[in-house]
């Protein structure tokens, strides 16, 4: 009997992943540790406060308000954009780390809410001194992997907090500049 290579790496609930190329892709960045790569977005308004946001060369992203924010409700706003981005990005460390372990993964759902005072209405409305943009953001994290105790789900989702490029960008302040 010859040994067979598995190329993935099952998950209970989820699609499986490229277990060799998640090793290869381990081992790249341990390699040259300081790597950046841009990554880019063009937006483009279509009409009211729709946006078409091209990347790479998958369909237009839409970007909308709801009609409370005299959009025509046809998409995420921008800010439950973010928290979308969040979500994604804690779900896929967490379901690569799963993996790296060896855990098999029944189940993996982020539930995300975040507190913002939209009163400045985007700089037209009441511009007295306040935070602008969320104040406050929770994840609340429901994951089982098989034969894995909720004290080790709870160390890794703290270690993929961390190491999350967005929850990063939440969490500290970012170089913008924004400019013609």
């Amino acid at each position: 009997m010859t040994a067979v290579v598995q190329k993935t790496a099952l998950t209970g609930c989820l699609a499986p992943i490229d277990k060799q190329g998640l090793e290869q892709l381990i081992a790249s960045g341990k390699a040259n540790p300081k790597v950046i790569k841009t990554l880019k977005c063009k937006t483009v308004a279509e009409g009211k406060f729709r946006h078409a946001n091209y990347i790479r060369n998958l369909a237009p992203y839409i970007v909308d308000e709801p009609a409370g924010l005299l959009g025509d409700d046809t998409a995420p706003n921008p800010s439950e954009a973010s928290l979308a981005a969040l979500g994604s990005c804690l779900a896929v460390g967490l379901h690569a780390n799963a993996v790296h372990r060896g855990w098999t993964v029944n189940k993996l759902e982020l539930e995300l809410e975040g507190d913002l005072n939209i009163t400045a209405v985007w700089g037209t409305g009441d511009v007295s001194e306040k935070p602008v943009g969320f104040t406050d953001v929770r994840v609340k994290v429901d994951m089982e992997c098989e034969g894995v105790p909720q004290a080790e789900i709870a160390a890794l989702v703290e270690h993929v907090k961390k190491w999350s490029p967005v929850a990063n960008t939440f969490m500290r302040p970012v170089n913008l500049d924004v400019g013609i």
